[in-house]
């Protein structure tokens, strides 16, 4: 196992490095400009599309209304990163990172339209009539290169255990013990059941909790760090101003203690390493979701990933970030990572008991939701390489996992918590590996991109789509 772990950390500094970082935000910052800004010139239709989307299911396609297909996928995106990554991102490159996690927020706008929009474009049905797509398809059947739509499914499939169950149940324990101090092993049998309940139901099951449970737990998140936010006025100049300062300039000895040495190579590496694990875009695991929607046009789906990148990181990842560096938290506990540096900003402005409490929940929701958009990218994953028939084993391992991730450090003690870093950090590796074949087939169809782009354009002015 040791080999194989050194092995894995080789390719992980492969592809959360400077490398694959240049070619995600460079694959951005192309189609940005060969589609004319789309971020922006849908932006306000893409904000009236989600908040006036009220589309009911087809039955007859067995397809979900658009706005359940962003909810499942958000369910998915918005998850304990939006905690535990950011406050990650700060610890290690420094305030900075937040300028360079919003700036490859923007050009991922572009790229998560963009995969969303061709697997609308590209997808197909399974054996039982259900829409399939996302970058398997894309490659298959819009690029011709099946060889890497087989490599993506199996990075997509195998990191889903990791990503997707283990380390998201882990997460949900994590927080009930620490609000509530409830047992792990407990927490793992409900986590599963009330999984097992919802993904049984199907797509239709698992669109229907999402859409109800990610606003709340967002708008519960928002409203809270709001709060904290206001309580914490006066240092909000001062804190944007060293984000700023830090973006640009090594720190040298203006910041004490652990802070100092921070370079601008580590604010831009962790920003955009971080912010592209938040928000997915360009990794190819939300058109999988995406790809089920009835919709008129691929490109009216495609707004949707327009808000996702916008909700997940330039408004949720933003106020992480501030919450932290206004509560004084960065630089009074330069310790502290993870969940915990942002559970200590909480305590810091609301007090032990409340701060810990709302954070408990945010992170329970966060990986709740988590769970059951990873497990559909799972199952798209496993369909297309096995076919219908392996969904039954599908959920079974789901589950296993799930209960593994909760209480495996329980039930097997230092061996288990060895098991699930490794189960983690394999994860992480596969998880940026799906990047590479996704981005290859968002190059290779580019153009046909910008075709079906103006093709919604001409429609939208002769008025046949909304």
């Amino acid at each position: 196992m040791d080999a194989i772990m050194k092995v894995n950390d080789v390719v992980n500094r492969f592809v959360w490095g400077a490398p694959v970082l240049i070619l995600l935000v460079g694959t951005g910052i192309y189609l940005t400009v060969l589609l004319g800004l789309p971020q922006i010139r849908y932006f306000v239709a893409a904000m009236k599309e989600v908040f006036t989307s009220a589309r009911g299911a087809n039955e007859a396609d067995k397809s979900i209304s658009s706005f359940a297909a962003m909810a499942t996928a958000m369910a998915a995106t918005v998850g304990t990163g939006n905690i535990a990554g950011v406050s990650t991102a700060l610890h290690l490159g420094g305030p900075g990172a937040l300028v360079w996690m919003l700036i490859s927020a923007f050009f991922g706008m572009c790229t998560k339209f963009a995969e969303v929009t061709l697997a609308v474009h590209f997808r197909q049905k399974d054996a039982h009539g259900d829409w399939r797509g996302g970058t398997m398809y894309i490659l298959e059947h819009g690029a011709g290169q099946k060889w890497l739509a087989v490599i993506f499914a199996i990075f997509a499939f195998l990191a889903s255990f990791g990503i997707g169950a283990a380390t998201q149940s882990n997460s949900a324990a994590e927080g009930l013990s620490m609000g509530f101090g409830v047992n792990h092993l407990y927490s793992g049998i409900a986590i599963a059941a009330l999984v097992g309940l919802v993904i049984v139901g199907g797509l239709k099951s698992l669109s229907m909790v999402t859409t109800y449970l990610v606003p709340i737990m967002a708008v519960f998140y928002i409203i809270t760090s709001i709060v904290v936010l206001v309580m914490n006025a006066a240092h909000i100049p001062e804190a944007i101003a060293t984000v700023f300062k830090l973006a640009f300039e090594n720190p040298g000895e203006t910041v004490p203690g652990a802070l100092a040495g921070w370079c601008v190579k580590e604010a831009v590496q962790k920003g955009i390493a971080r912010g592209v694990f938040s928000n997915e875009a360009g990794m190819g695991s939300a058109p999988m979701v995406h790809a089920t929607a009835n919709v008129e046009h691929p490109v009216q789906q495609g707004f949707y990933g327009i808000f996702e990148v916008f909700v997940d990181t330039i408004v949720i990842c933003t106020m992480t970030s501030l919450v932290i560096m206004t509560t004084g938290t960065l630089t009074g506990h330069p310790e502290l990572t993870g969940s915990q540096l942002t559970l200590q900003a909480f305590e810091n402005a609301l007090g032990m008991g409340v701060g810990r409490y709302v954070l408990s929940v945010a992170l329970l929701l966060f990986a709740f939701t988590t769970i059951l958009g990873w497990y559909w990218y799972a199952e798209t994953a496993v369909t297309y390489l096995f076919g219908v028939w392996f969904k039954p084993v599908m959920k079974v391992l789901w589950i296993a996992m799930i209960l593994l991730g909760a209480s495996g450090a329980q039930l097997f003690g230092s061996a288990g918590n060895v098991f699930l870093n490794q189960i983690w950090d394999i994860s992480d590796t596969l998880n940026g590996l799906m990047a590479l074949p996704n981005l290859v087939g968002l190059l290779i169809l580019s153009l046909t991109l910008r075709r079906v782009v103006k093709d919604y354009d001409a429609k939208k002015k002769r008025g046949e789509v909304k």
